[in-house]
């Protein structure tokens, strides 16, 4: 049976049991270089799962081809070792599929969001989620996660696809 699932405004209530809704906000401001700036620090802590060595990476992936609305979901992954962000590097939506932490998939634990523009995420540790969408060719994202090439990136196949609409 195919289920339909509406995407949600995101908030970082609604998006707390996930992670961390990377925005500037005025409870993270602070100043800086002689008041010439502001700052939003500590939006979101980098999880590298407890190994000692492995550094945090800072990416940049640009959308090559659209994702389209409604999308059948079938698939979500998970990174078990560090958590990942994503924050756009304009100001566009992007659509945000997530899931508990588990060993498996509960189907009908999936939530769905839509970013406001300026809203970044943060997954935490094991959380999973649909891979990256862009909804126009050529958007940029700012990734931090793991450095290392051979992090592990599990994948679970839902039985029922899951319709994502906006």
């Amino acid at each position: 049976m195919i289920r339909s699932l509406k995407a949600l405004p995101l908030t970082a209530a609604r998006f707390a049991p996930f992670g961390e809704v990377l925005e500037a906000t005025v409870q993270h401001r602070q100043t800086m270089n002689d008041a010439r700036f502001e700052r939003y620090r500590d939006l979101a802590r980098v999880d590298m799962a407890g190994d000692k060595g492995v550094q945090p990476s800072i990416s940049i992936a640009r959308c090559r081809a659209a994702t389209a609305f409604p999308y059948r979901l079938e698939m979500l992954e998970r990174h078990p070792n560090s958590s990942q962000a994503f924050m756009p590097l304009s100001n566009f939506s992007f659509v945000v599929v997530v899931a508990p932490p588990a060993e498996a998939v509960d189907a009908g634990a999936i939530s769905a969001f839509i970013t406001n523009g300026r809203q970044g995420i943060n997954y935490h540790t094991g959380v999973w989620h649909m891979p990256m969408t862009g909804m126009q060719s050529e958007q940029e994202f700012l990734i931090v996660d793991r450095a290392e090439d051979s992090a592990l990136c599990d994948e679970h196949f839902l039985a029922d696809p899951v319709i994502i609409e906006l």
